[in-house]
């Protein structure tokens, strides 16, 4: 049977012992619904979003259980398939509620797309002439390359000024975006400053070799060209699994 995460946006005053309470109704009457929930995650913080990770034959089968239990419909679900989204996000452990707890990373297809790009490279090959346009793809080149290394990142294959990249942590993949930024942030006196874009996305892209394609790489690739230089834009996925991780 399909696995769905679901993502409720801000539920208000609500606390995590409401939230116990309305996954225990959850519990109540999924079978209702052909519905088996999993576990579900709840950001503790002035956003009080939650997630809740089930298998259900359809999306409308895991709304309709909702509005039948508590009435607290999700914003999105998205399909994730047999890798579980707990294990994306390093779930090992549930409390007496079933809420999860979050501890290491096991692998999965579930993926972190990250995509790159230098602002203005044509523009300085023309201005400085090739060889300065081609060490500034160099120091792109090692300053992202350094990143993933950091953060787990996987290179899928360089872009012509850019790259792909893939992470099994969606909090890893903004960790090193962050990093990217701080480390191409000081202008160079000598020459060219290096404005990098980056865009971030999450799903679960098909593999072909080494290579991964799909719907997420391609909105990855769309949100890295919406970005300016010296910036990072990361889809709304992206955020709301970043909640409550000091990013």
């Amino acid at each position: 049977m399909p696995l769905y995460m679901d993502v409720h946006p801000g539920l208000g005053d609500a606390t995590p012992d409401d939230v116990a309470a309305a996954h225990r109704h959850d519990l109540e009457v999924q079978d209702q619904f052909g519905v088996r929930f999993l576990s579900y995650w709840f950001a503790d913080d002035p956003t009080g979003k939650t997630f809740c990770l089930a298998e259900a034959p359809d999306p409308e089968s895991l709304s309709a259980c909702h509005k039948v239990a508590h009435g607290l419909m999700p914003h999105e679900i998205i399909e994730v398939g047999a890798p579980t989204l707990a294990q994306f996000m390093g779930f090992t452990d549930k409390d007496e509620n079933d809420r999860v707890m979050v501890e290491g990373e096991p692998d999965t297809a579930l993926r972190a797309i990250m995509f790159t790009d230098i602002e203005g490279s044509t523009a300085v090959s023309t201005a400085h002439g090739d060889r300065v346009a081609v060490d500034l793809v160099k120091h792109h080149d090692r300053v992202v390359r350094a990143a993933l290394e950091d953060h787990g990142g996987r290179i899928v294959k360089h872009t012509g000024d850019g790259m792909f990249a893939s992470f099994n942590s969606v909090v890893r993949a903004a960790q090193s975006a962050i990093t990217i930024q701080r480390e191409t942030a000081e202008e160079d006196a000598d020459g060219p400053n290096l404005a990098v874009k980056i865009g971030l996305t999450v799903g679960e892209p098909v593999q072909d070799s080494e290579d991964l394609f799909g719907a997420a790489v391609n909105l990855a690739a769309r949100i890295c060209a919406h970005a300016e230089g010296g910036q990072t834009l990361a889809s709304g996925t992206v955020r709301d699994l970043a909640i409550g991780k000091g990013i």
